[in-house]
Protein backbone atom coordinates (compact mmCIF):
# COMPACT_ATOMS: atom_id res chain seq x y z
CA UNK A 1 0.00 0.00 0.00
CA UNK A 2 1.38 3.55 -0.88
CA UNK A 3 1.36 6.62 1.41
CA UNK A 4 -1.76 7.94 -0.48
CA UNK A 5 -3.46 4.74 -0.71
CA UNK A 6 -2.44 4.29 3.34
CA UNK A 7 -4.05 7.92 4.20
CA UNK A 8 -7.72 6.97 2.29
CA UNK A 9 -7.74 4.47 4.74
CA UNK A 10 -7.01 6.47 7.23
CA UNK A 11 -9.59 8.80 6.33
CA UNK A 12 -11.81 6.51 6.79
CA UNK A 13 -10.54 5.35 10.07
CA UNK A 14 -10.73 9.17 11.30
CA UNK A 15 -14.86 8.88 9.84
CA UNK A 16 -15.50 5.70 11.82
CA UNK A 17 -14.82 6.98 15.14
CA UNK A 18 -17.07 8.15 16.89
CA UNK A 19 -15.53 11.41 17.93
CA UNK A 20 -15.88 12.08 13.96
CA UNK A 21 -19.72 10.56 14.27
CA UNK A 22 -20.23 13.26 17.37
CA UNK A 23 -18.79 16.00 15.64
CA UNK A 24 -20.80 15.70 12.22
CA UNK A 25 -23.83 15.64 15.14
CA UNK A 26 -23.42 18.94 16.55
CA UNK A 27 -22.74 20.41 12.87
CA UNK A 28 -25.73 19.10 12.51
CA UNK A 29 -27.73 20.12 15.26
CA UNK A 30 -26.13 23.34 14.67
CA UNK A 31 -27.30 23.99 11.40
CA UNK A 32 -30.91 22.88 12.67
CA UNK A 33 -31.03 25.40 15.03
CA UNK A 34 -32.95 28.91 14.13
CA UNK A 35 -32.42 30.44 17.01
CA UNK A 36 -28.09 30.07 17.18
CA UNK A 37 -28.25 30.68 13.45
CA UNK A 38 -30.22 33.79 13.84
CA UNK A 39 -27.19 34.50 17.28
CA UNK A 40 -24.19 33.80 14.39
CA UNK A 41 -26.16 36.02 12.01
CA UNK A 42 -26.25 39.35 14.73
CA UNK A 43 -22.59 38.24 15.76
CA UNK A 44 -21.11 38.22 12.30
CA UNK A 45 -22.55 41.57 11.53
CA UNK A 46 -21.60 42.95 14.52
CA UNK A 47 -18.00 41.82 13.70
CA UNK A 48 -18.39 43.52 10.19
CA UNK A 49 -19.81 46.84 11.12
CA UNK A 50 -16.55 46.90 13.50
CA UNK A 51 -14.12 45.71 11.16
CA UNK A 52 -15.42 48.58 8.79
CA UNK A 53 -15.11 51.27 11.79
CA UNK A 54 -11.40 49.76 11.81
CA UNK A 55 -10.22 50.23 8.58
CA UNK A 56 -11.30 53.84 8.40
CA UNK A 57 -8.53 56.01 8.32
CA UNK A 58 -7.08 56.74 12.05
CA UNK A 59 -8.36 60.27 12.43
CA UNK A 60 -12.13 58.95 10.65
CA UNK A 61 -12.04 56.64 13.98
CA UNK A 62 -14.48 57.18 16.65
CA UNK A 63 -12.70 55.49 19.97
CA UNK A 64 -15.40 55.15 21.78
CA UNK A 65 -17.88 54.07 18.92
CA UNK A 66 -15.08 51.39 18.12
CA UNK A 67 -14.96 50.40 22.23
CA UNK A 68 -18.85 50.17 22.41
CA UNK A 69 -18.84 48.03 18.97
CA UNK A 70 -16.19 45.71 20.48
CA UNK A 71 -18.30 44.97 23.47
CA UNK A 72 -21.58 44.10 21.53
CA UNK A 73 -19.64 42.40 19.19
CA UNK A 74 -17.93 40.40 22.69
CA UNK A 75 -21.57 39.52 24.01
CA UNK A 76 -23.53 38.85 21.09
CA UNK A 77 -20.04 36.02 20.96
CA UNK A 78 -20.78 34.89 24.47
CA UNK A 79 -24.84 34.83 23.29
CA UNK A 80 -23.33 32.36 20.25
CA UNK A 81 -21.77 29.98 23.06
CA UNK A 82 -24.46 30.13 25.47
CA UNK A 83 -26.40 28.18 22.82
CA UNK A 84 -26.94 24.57 24.32
CA UNK A 85 -26.08 23.42 20.77
CA UNK A 86 -22.85 25.27 19.96
CA UNK A 87 -21.86 23.93 23.81
CA UNK A 88 -21.61 20.68 22.74
CA UNK A 89 -20.41 21.21 19.22
CA UNK A 90 -17.44 22.88 21.12
CA UNK A 91 -16.85 20.51 23.08
CA UNK A 92 -17.08 17.38 20.64
CA UNK A 93 -15.07 19.80 18.15
CA UNK A 94 -12.59 20.05 20.75
CA UNK A 95 -12.00 16.07 21.09
CA UNK A 96 -12.56 15.35 17.41
CA UNK A 97 -8.90 18.15 17.45
CA UNK A 98 -7.34 15.99 20.18
CA UNK A 99 -7.57 12.67 17.62
CA UNK A 100 -6.06 15.17 14.61
CA UNK A 101 -3.43 16.44 16.64
CA UNK A 102 -2.65 13.20 17.71
CA UNK A 103 -2.69 11.73 14.54
CA UNK A 104 -0.47 14.26 13.03
CA UNK A 105 2.10 14.02 15.60
CA UNK A 106 2.34 10.21 14.89
CA UNK A 107 2.97 10.83 10.97
CA UNK A 108 5.33 13.53 12.04
CA UNK A 109 7.38 11.10 14.24
CA UNK A 110 7.35 8.54 11.48
CA UNK A 111 8.71 11.17 9.36
CA UNK A 112 11.48 11.92 11.85
CA UNK A 113 12.36 8.28 12.09
CA UNK A 114 10.59 6.91 15.11
CA UNK A 115 8.50 3.73 15.17
CA UNK A 116 4.85 4.41 14.11
CA UNK A 117 3.71 1.12 16.12
CA UNK A 118 5.07 2.03 19.22
CA UNK A 119 5.93 6.19 18.78
CA UNK A 120 3.43 8.06 21.80
CA UNK A 121 2.66 11.32 20.62
CA UNK A 122 1.76 12.32 24.45
CA UNK A 123 4.76 10.56 26.08
CA UNK A 124 7.75 12.09 23.59
CA UNK A 125 6.56 16.22 24.12
CA UNK A 126 5.25 16.05 27.52
CA UNK A 127 1.75 16.25 25.93
CA UNK A 128 -1.31 15.92 28.46
CA UNK A 129 -3.82 14.84 26.21
CA UNK A 130 -5.72 18.38 26.66
CA UNK A 131 -5.20 20.98 23.66
CA UNK A 132 -6.58 23.84 26.20
CA UNK A 133 -2.96 24.24 27.98
CA UNK A 134 -0.91 23.36 24.85
CA UNK A 135 1.84 25.77 23.91
CA UNK A 136 2.06 23.84 20.88
CA UNK A 137 3.53 20.07 19.49
CA UNK A 138 7.00 19.38 18.20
Amino acid sequence: MDAIMAARELGKAIQADQRYKDYVAAKEANDADEGLQELISAFSAKRQALSVEMQKPQEEQDAEEIRLMNTDMQNAYGEVMKNVNMANFAVVKNALDVLLNEVEMIIRMSCEGEDPDVCDPHASHGCSGSCATCGGCG
